[in-house]
C-alpha cells in the first residue's frame, strides 16, 4: 500500500469511519439529552483534537395554515428533498393553543400576538423535522426573509408569499431553538431513524 493510501486509511480509522474500527482516544460522541422524551436537534457529533469533523443537525419546518390551504406542502417538501436533506418526522395537525403559546412565547407582548395565534389555529399545520449538514442555517436561507416583501426570489417566501402576515412556512432560527421546537411539536417516538442511500453522494468522508 502506497504512502498516500496509508495516510487516508489512518485518517478514516482515526475518525471511526471504517466498519469495525474504534475512534482514536480523545475522540468522543456528543449527544444532548432532553427532558420529556424530546430529541436533540443535533444528532451525534464527533470531536477530535483536530476540531469538529462533521455536524449533523435537525430542524423544525412547519407549513403554516395559508401554505396548507394553498396546496404548497408538496412544493416545500420537494425543495428540501432536492437540496439533499433527510425527512425524519412529519405530521398534519390542528395545532393546540398551548403548543402555539409555547412556540411563540417570546412574542406574547407584541401587539400582533393575538392575531398570530388566531391565524396559526385557523387551519391545519404540517410540521416536519429535517436532518442534514448545517440544516438549520441552510433552511433559513431557503425559506427567505420573514417579511415577504424582502424575501429574495428563489426562496420559499420570495416565490409564494406577498405579505408578512401570511408567509407560508416556519423554520427554526438556531440550533438551540430547533432543539426546543422539535421537542415541543414531536415526541421521540414520532421520529424515524433511517439510513439514506444517497448519503455517500452528498457528504465527503
Amino acid at each position: 500500500m502506497g504512502f498516500f493510501p496509508r495516510c487516508a486509511l489512518r485518517s478514516l480509522l482515526a475518525r471511526g469511519c471504517v466498519q469495525g474500527s474504534s475512534p482514536t482516544p480523545g475522540t468522543r460522541p456528543l449527544l444532548r439529552s432532553l427532558p420529556h422524551g424530546g430529541v436533540p436537534s443535533s444528532i451525534p457529533h464527533r470531536y477530535s483534537s483536530g476540531g469538529l469533523i462533521r455536524t449533523q443537525e435537525r430542524t423544525l419546518i412547519a407549513v403554516k395554515p395559508d401554505g396548507v390551504q394553498r396546496r404548497l406542502v408538496g412544493d416545500v417538501i420537494r425543495r428540501f428533498e432536492r437540496r439533499g436533506f433527510k425527512l425524519v418526522g412529519m405530521k398534519l395537525l390542528q395545532a393546540p393553543e398551548k403548543v402555539l403559546a409555547e412556540h411563540y412565547h417570546d412574542l406574547k407582548k407584541k401587539p400582533f400576538y393575538p392575531n398570530l395565534i388566531n391565524y396559526m389555529s385557523s387551519g391545519p399545520v404540517v410540521a416536519m423535522v429535517w436532518e442534514g449538514y448545517n440544516v438549520v442555517r441552510t433552511s433559513r436561507a431557503m425559506v427567505g426573509d420573514t417579511d415577504s416583501a424582502e424575501a429574495a426570489p428563489g426562496t420559499i417566501r420570495g416565490d409564494f408569499s406577498v405579505h408578512i402576515s401570511r408567509n407560508v412556512v416556519h423554520a427554526s432560527d438556531s440550533v438551540e431553538v430547533a432543539q426546543r421546537e422539535i421537542s415541543l411539536w414531536f415526541h421521540s417516538s414520532e421520529l424515524v431513524e433511517w439510513n439514506c442511500c444517497s448519503h455517500s453522494n452528498l457528504y465527503h468522508v
